[in-house]
Formats: structure tokens, C-alpha cells, sequence
């Protein structure tokens, strides 16, 4: 049996111009769940991010008049959803990081699988207290897997101006976790 072949981002919009349901429906499975992800790695909120990946659906819906279809719907969703986030977090008091809690893993060594959750938690924080375009630029490029010329695009500065950002925010996320090294380091 043979899958057919994935329509086009245009092909889609196109569909959905025309009132096709079902082309909606697949746009959103295949972007949701990456722009919800995105939302929380910047917010640290799922619900939060939930409803910024609704309003970036919202905002797509809204100008599919003035789509150009030379890039991926893909990366114009990660800018609204980088811009709403931004928004957010200006707005928004500070969280307190313990407060979030890691979920369970079900692996077999329950000392790595512990030792594991603390590193992420404690890499997760560190990125939380870089200064917002330094953490953008490290959640595209190291947990979306984003190329600087990508990232440059969404955040609309120069690649240059991302290589800087990365530098600076890889820097400052060893600072963060130089005094909790050994504590990282430690044998599981």
C-alpha cells in the first residue's frame, strides 16, 4: 500500500481558501504539536503555550489572503509564535522554576533516569534566565534544530546577529551551570 505523497504548505492553503475543512485539519496535525513544544520551551507553560499556538493558527487563518507561499508555513508559525511569546514573558511576572514539575521516567535505571530529569531541569532553568532573543535563538538552533539562516529569518535579524546570540547565550548558560557542575558531572 502506497502513502500518498504530503501535499505542499501551498497546495493546503490553497484547499482551505476554498473552504476545505480537511486540508485545515492536516496543516494543524502537521504543525501543532512542534509549535505547542516551541511556545513551552520559551514560556515553560504548556497552557500558555497552547493558547499561543491557537492564536498563531487564528492569525494564519486570518491573512490566508496574503500568503506568499515561497516559505514554509512552518517558520511564518514559529514567528508569530516567537513574537506572542515575547509578548508574554514581557508581560509576564517571574515563575517560580521549581515550581514546574518534570514528568516521570520509565526507564530501567531509575539513578540515571533521575540524574538525566535534574541535568535537563537544570539546563531547562538556566535557559529560562538568559535574556529573551539569547533563549529564542538557542531554543531554534539547539532544541528545534534550526539552521542560522532559519533562525535569522523567524527572528528577522542577521545570521550574523544570530551567531552573536548563540555566543553569547552558550556562554552565558556555562555561566549559569559552571557552580552546579560537579553536581552534573556526578557518576550514575
Amino acid at each position: 500500500m502506497n502513502n500518498p505523497t504530503p501535499e505542499s504548505d501551498a497546495d493546503l492553503l490553497r484547499r482551505i481558501k476554498n473552504g476545505d475543512s480537511a486540508a485545515a485539519r492536516i496543516l494543524v496535525d502537521q504543525n501543532l504539536d512542534r509549535i505547542v513544544n516551541y511556545g513551552y520551551r520559551l514560556l515553560g507553560d504548556r497552557a500558555e503555550a497552547e493558547d499561543v499556538a491557537q492564536e498563531a493558527f487564528l492569525r494564519l487563518w486570518r491573512n490566508l489572503d496574503k500568503w506568499r507561499a515561497e516559505k514554509p508555513v512552518i517558520h511564518w508559525l514559529q514567528r508569530v509564535t516567537y513574537n506572542q511569546c515575547i509578548d508574554r514573558l514581557r508581560k509576564k511576572k517571574p515563575v517560580d522554576i521549581d515550581a514546574i514539575a518534570e514528568p516521570a521516567d520509565p526507564s530501567e535505571n531509575p539513578a540515571r533516569s533521575l540524574h538525566q530529569a535534574q541535568v535537563s531541569e537544570a539546563v531547562n532553568a538556566a535557559i529560562k534566565q538568559l535574556p529573551e532573543r539569547q533563549r529564542a535563538a538557542i531554543v531554534f538552533a539547539h532544541q528545534e534544530g534550526l539552521s542560522n539562516i532559519e533562525t535569522a529569518e523567524i527572528m528577522e535579524i542577521s545570521v550574523e546577529a544570530v551567531e552573536s546570540l548563540l555566543s553569547r547565550g552558550r556562554r552565558g548558560l556555562r555561566k549559569l551551570l559552571e557552580d552546579l557542575r560537579p553536581e552534573l558531572e556526578g557518576d550514575v
